[in-house]
């Protein structure tokens, strides 16, 4: 098919889209946990000491 067929049918065009956009989500439904990578999130750690501060003057002092 020549895109001239999808330019004088533009409701047609939409429906193969729309078809071809279902089949994927459903696709990814069925998708098995096992294919996802594992994301581990992003952490921080910082260590401090500062004598004589509680914990509230060295969350302020530090952050």
């Amino acid at each position: 098919m020549t895109p001239h067929f999808f330019i004088k049918r533009p409701v047609f065009a939409w429906v193969i889209a729309l078809i071809i956009g279902l089949g994927g989500i459903l696709a990814l439904r069925d998708l098995a946990v096992e294919q996802y990578p594992t994301i581990a999130p992003p952490s921080l750690t910082i260590s401090v000491t500062y004598p004589g501060a509680d914990a509230s003057v060295l969350e302020t002092n530090v952050t």
